[in-house]
Formats: C-alpha cells, sequence, structure tokens
C-alpha cells in the first residue's frame, strides 16, 4: 500500500462519519462534560492497547489544556499507573482493573469516557457496568456496531469502521473536537468573570 492510498482510506473515513448524526450527540456530550467539570466531579477514561494511549491523551488536554488557556478538570487515566494495574490484575483478575478505580474514583454525577474499538473489552464493560451502579454518566467511544459498550452508554460516539487504527483515528478527531468545545465553555468562563 502507498502512503497515498493510506491516506486515501483515513480520508474517507473520516468523510464517512455522518457529522449531521454525531452532532446532536457531541452536544450532549459536550454539555455533560462541561457540567462534571464545573462541579468539580470526577472525569475517569479508560481503554486497553490503544484506546488506553488514547485516554491518556485525553486526560493530557483536559488536565493541562487542548488549545486555550483555562482551568485544570479532575480528569484522570485509569491505565495510566502500572503499579496499580498490576496489583488489581493480580488480586481480582484483569477484566476488573477499571471497575476497582470506578468503585474509588468515581462518584454521583461524575463521568466515565471509555473506549473501546470492537465495543467489546471485558474490562471496558464492567467499568462502564461499575459507572451506573455509582450514579456516572457514560460516553462511549467505539467502532462499527458499538458492540455491548454502546448498550451501556448514555451516549455513544461511534465509528464506522472495524479495523482498530482507523477506529482510534476517528476517535481521535472526535474527541478533538470536545476538547476543543470544553476549551471554548471554560475561556468564555473566564472571560465572562
Amino acid at each position: 500500500m502507498s502512503f497515498h492510498d493510506h491516506l486515501e482510506r483515513r480520508q474517507a473515513l473520516l468523510r464517512g462519519l455522518d457529522a449531521a448524526a454525531l452532532q446532536a450527540r457531541l452536544e450532549r456530550a459536550v454539555l455533560m462534560l462541561v457540567a462534571a467539570a464545573r462541579a468539580r466531579l470526577p472525569i475517569l477514561v479508560c481503554g486497553n492497547g490503544g484506546s488506553a494511549a488514547d485516554a491518556q491523551h485525553i486526560v493530557a488536554e483536559l488536565v493541562g489544556q487542548f488549545s486555550a488557556p483555562r482551568v485544570a478538570l479532575d480528569v484522570r487515566a485509569l491505565a495510566a499507573d502500572p503499579a496499580l494495574l498490576t496489583a488489581l490484575a493480580n488480586d481480582f483478575g484483569y477484566a476488573e482493573v477499571f471497575t476497582r478505580q470506578v468503585e474509588a474514583y468515581g462518584r454521583p454525577g461524575g463521568l466515565l469516557l471509555a473506549l473501546s474499538t470492537s465495543g467489546q473489552s471485558v474490562s471496558v464493560l464492567r467499568a462502564a457496568e461499575a459507572a451506573r451502579r455509582c450514579g456516572m454518566q457514560v460516553i462511549a467511544f467505539t467502532g462499527a456496531t458499538g458492540g455491548g459498550l454502546a448498550d451501556l452508554a448514555d451516549i455513544s460516539l461511534l465509528v464506522p469502521a472495524t479495523e482498530a487504527a482507523l477506529v482510534q483515528e476517528g476517535h481521535a478527531a472526535l474527541y478533538h473536537y470536545l476538547c476543543a468545545r470544553i476549551d471554548a465553555a471554560f475561556s468564555s468562563d473566564a472571560t465572562s468573570a
């Protein structure tokens, strides 16, 4: 495959995102994220493999800043602490590594951003179930059909692909949009104060 073909596949994916259908879900997600952040409620982010890296990327943008100066937000990547992950995996099994953290850090009204390219990652599904039990809302980033994760989410942001790399590239477009909107919401707070 040439680099041109590689780029064409990614461009086709982005063109294939149904902006009109996603816009309403993205607007709801922005409102949920901004409300939780303003209330200083936790925003937890989880995923495995490349989705764990995406989770850390999201946290870096929200604790730091995406494109505009603003207050730091209470956001935590659940795959970022290797000592904790390995202890939980050893003591409870890998399927519970995010669940235990949601139980520890989650609060009613908080949010879980759950990333799974297939929507079927057991540890992510269990984290979403735990979030629901403790009164948190769930925003799912998934691929193609959404898998079981879409059923557990308040909002599902589906990328119409099954290849993990393409799904993750679509997720990056979606979460970068959310980060930009969050920056704008908090920047406007600072200018109106």
